[in-house]
């Protein structure tokens, strides 16, 4: 009881005060909205990239490399103001939204899952839209995102919030409607928004014979993680773009077999991470006799 006692009596001058506790709403406050703003941007893909910057650097300092250790001091400033840069759009963003929204109210919403699954109606709908608008020759851009989110892109657009069929968008791609002109984006099994600006990507390889809306489905797939069907409004043919890479001319068993792909990908990596959290399948039943 002794030594308990001598223990206590060295914290008897921590005192908690009401602004300790509201010292700490406050860092629990910013800390949460630092996050979310991580988890809706492509922020914390470009943050792994500079943790293993970061990582060599560390094993750098154990191996004392001093050469590599001499350039990184004299690099710092360098360094800094390439990562602001880097982050100047998500920054900026992150500051309109800070002023246009209610963070009180924000702070008690549930976080938006960017990356769900889509199913097999989903897939059939895509399917079934992107030959129809092809055989006629209507032009079409329909994003589908997977795990880096497309907020940027989103917020560029009208917002929509439908379940994906063949009908709506072959009613958004229709000429002369106002919705037909840019991308949909879809997130699972809902088209979220319609009229979204894509980035042209800047590869010389690209065919000349290839149009606008081939280079913007290249640059976002360039850019994101993303899947995007191209539909050409000259010949009709179906393509898909994924990693910087463009599939042209695909017939509907092709588009079908690589979108079916995809979302066994997805549900093999939220199978792995519900493992590894709870350590069984998310659908498997637990025996509790």
């Amino acid at each position: 009881m002794t030594d308990i006692s001598s223990f206590l009596a060295e914290f008897q001058w921590l005192q908690i005060r009401p602004t300790d506790i509201l010292e700490i709403l406050i860092i629990a406050f910013v800390l949460y909205h630092l996050l979310v703003w991580v988890k809706n941007t492509r922020t914390w893909f470009l943050l792994r990239g500079i943790l293993v910057i970061l990582g060599f650097f560390g094993i750098a300092a154990i191996l004392e490399l001093n050469t590599i250790l001499f350039i990184a001091q004299h690099s710092l400033s360098v360094i800094v103001l390439a990562v602001v840069v880097v982050f100047q759009p998500e920054l900026r963003r992150a500051l309109e939204q800070l002023g246009k929204n209610n963070v009180l109210i924000n702070f008690f919403s549930p976080v938006e899952d960017e990356a769900k699954g889509f199913d097999d109606k989903t897939i059939e709908e895509l399917v079934r839209a992107s030959f129809a608008l092809g055989k006629a020759r209507t032009g079409a851009l329909m994003v589908i995102a997977r795990e880096i989110p497309l907020t940027e892109y989103i917020n560029t657009g009208i917002e929509v919030d439908a379940v994906v069929t063949s009908q709506l968008l072959i009613n958004i791609f229709e000429h002369n409607t106002p919705l037909h002109d840019g991308a949909v984006i879809i997130k699972g099994n809902r088209v979220v928004s319609a009229t979204c600006y894509l980035p042209l990507s800047s590869n010389l390889n690209i065919s000349k014979d290839l149009g606008t809306r081939h280079r913007a489905a290249l640059g976002i797939s360039e850019n994101t993680d993303s899947v995007t069907i191209v539909v050409s409004e000259e010949t009709g043919n179906v393509s898909l773009a994924q990693g910087g890479q463009l599939f042209l001319h695909l017939t509907a068993d092709q588009l079908q077999e690589r979108l079916e792909e995809l979302r066994e990908k997805k549900e093999e990596k939220t199978r792995r991470i519900w493992i590894l959290k709870k350590g069984r399948h998310p659908h498997e039943k637990v025996d509790h006799k």
